[in-house]
């Protein structure tokens, strides 16, 4: 389980940073654990952008002005 873990807070730390690791990815007890915490990191960022987005339309009284 611990393993898992690992893989998943590896992939997670990847996702983040945008680079993903293929050998972590194609591991076969462990890859899918990497992939996982691959996508969730990426969906963070995703997150952390739209709401800088917001703060900057805000900021400018509104998208397209």
């Amino acid at each position: 389980m611990d393993e898992q873990l690992l893989a998943y807070d590896r992939g997670r730390a990847d996702g983040i940073a945008g680079c993903r690791d293929h050998a972590g990815s194609t591991h076969p007890d462990t890859g899918a654990d990497y992939r996982m915490g691959f996508l969730d990191g990426r969906i963070e960022v995703f997150h952390l952008l739209a709401a800088a987005r917001r703060i900057v339309d805000e900021a400018d009284g509104g998208p397209l002005r």
